[in-house]
């Protein structure tokens, strides 16, 4: 059903119900003005009757007939259509006439009351009358009398509510029909979207500066913002998973091969000696350890590439690079690694990723930041540097040539004699781009070696507001 037809019936219930409703109060309001007009009448017949019912007393006291006929046509001729009864201060009754209810009528002063008497109601007021000769007053009119007004009132509220309900309903038809015009144009706008154009095809449409539906288009354009988004990260995400295993299969083809031919020959060679057999297993042995790295660096290459906005957080980043110096320190004895750390740095990053970052640029330096028989000497700085955290990692090795220095961090590049996966400094890149920073590569000041200078921007404590990079391909890009 169409909501244009939802509201004009809608309409046409809810108009007679309220007219009805009104035509209710109204007629209480009627009714109480009607009883209010009546019992100001009855007031005022008391106040005109009231000397003559104070001489007709007199007369019937002193036993003059004469006197009392002639105030009792008075008396009732004041009454005009109002019921009088007027009794003596023993009980006895002196008028009676017009219309008014049988039985006892109140006898207490302070206004009309209503009596009830067969089926018919009836406004009393009574009067006391004082003087030398008391006695009591009653006026009385039915309130039948004012039926016919209530009547009317009545019967023109139906027939008002009668007439309503179609009429209201036609003109809540034109009327919503009018309105809905926007909401069918933006149902047209999304029932023809062009899927290539997604959001910004939709967004592109004119306002119709109607804020419902304009809020309404707003929201549908959002969704399909977010949803072209999670396309996207869906879309990434199957392209990393195409590239690990591309790239698994085509760097473990050669270890595996070489673990095939050591096994080959330690099975057709049952009678090595004892030199030459702990020879191939150790070839066996660097050939799993080659494979088992590749994999973790592929693993952690695609979790960065696939990472949300929800695993940052705050974190002290000089507390973090203590850490991982202290951790390197540890598995690689030989080296002699220093740190210079302020006792605190508030940062706001993926914590995973910053220790992917640090072990992947300190292991790089242990691996290579050394001549041939010499330990490895590293150096740690951290330090705030306006809006930034600047992290320089110095070694005393051969150095980087200057052509070489932006290679590095492709993936797979490493050098003939390398021991490592090749993907190490892509992981250093990788995260570096996910918190928005720079890496570089130089020389360190007046010494030879390389200096690795990774600048982080501090970023806003909200991942509200955060954004990631849009293209995140270190796992899939060819180079």
């Amino acid at each position: 059903m169409r909501l244009s037809t939802r509201i004009a019936l809608s309409v046409t219930v809810m108009v007679p119900l309220l007219v009805l409703a009104a035509g209710l109060l109204l007629l209480a309001l009627v009714n109480r003005d009607l009883r209010h007009q009546q019992d100001a009448r009855l007031q005022e017949r008391a106040t005109a009757v009231l000397p003559d019912v104070r001489t007709l007393l007199n007369a019937e006291r002193n036993g003059r007939p004469k006197v009392e006929q002639n105030q009792n046509r008075k008396v009732l001729g004041g009454a005009l259509d109002a019921g009088v009864r007027v009794v003596a201060a023993d009980g006895a009754p002196v008028l009676t006439g017009g219309p008014q209810p049988d039985g006892t009528l109140p006898a207490t002063e302070g206004g009309p009351v209503t009596v009830r008497a067969k089926g018919h109601t009836w406004r009393v007021l009574t009067v006391k009358v004082e003087g030398p000769s008391p006695g009591t007053l009653w006026l009385s009119s039915p309130t039948s009398a004012s039926d016919p007004q209530i009547n009317a009132v009545r019967r023109r509220m139906f027939l008002v509510a009668l007439l309503a309900a179609p009429v209201s309903g036609l003109l809540a038809y034109a009327v919503a029909d009018r309105a809905t015009v926007s909401l069918r144009r933006l149902s047209r706008r999304a029932a023809h979207l062009d899927p290539s154009t997604g959001a910004a095809g939709f967004t592109a449409a004119e306002r119709s500066r109607i804020t419902e539906v304009d809020e309404l288009a707003s929201s549908i354009a959002d969704l399909l913002a977010r949803y072209e988004e999670q396309a996207g990260r869906t879309t990434q995400a199957l392209d990393a998973a195409r590239s690990f295993s591309s790239a698994a299969s085509h760097e473990l083809r050669t270890p595996l091969m070489s673990m095939r031919t050591n096994l080959d020959v330690l099975s057709a060679h049952p009678d090595l000696s004892a030199t030459e057999r702990a020879e191939v297993v150790q070839d066996l042995q660097d050939d799993h350890a080659r494979m088992q790295e590749l994999l973790t660096a592929l693993r952690t290459l695609a979790q960065g590439d696939l990472v949300e906005v929800s695993a940052f957080g705050p974190l002290d980043l000089a507390e973090l690079v203590d850490s991982v110096v202290t951790e390197t320190g540890r598995r690689h004895p030989t080296a002699r690694v220093s740190s210079e750390l302020p006792s605190e740095l508030r940062f706001f990053g993926w914590d995973t990723g910053l220790r992917i970052l640090l072990a992947n640029l300190l292991g790089n330096a242990v691996a290579h930041g050394h001549l041939p028989g010499e330990p490895a000497v590293i150096t740690v700085r951290l330090r705030a540097d306006g809006g930034s955290a600047l992290l320089t990692v110095d070694d005393a090795g051969p150095g980087i040539p200057p052509a070489d220095r932006t290679a590095i961090f492709r993936r797979f590049h490493r050098r003939p004699d390398s021991p490592g996966s090749g993907l190490g400094l892509t992981l250093v890149a990788q995260q570096t781009a996910l918190h928005r920073g720079t890496v570089t590569v130089a020389a360190p000041p007046g010494a030879a070696g390389s200096r690795f200078e990774v600048r982080l921007p501090v970023l806003v404590a909200d991942t509200t507001t955060l954004r990631l990079p849009v293209v995140r391909d270190w796992i899939s890009r060819s180079g």
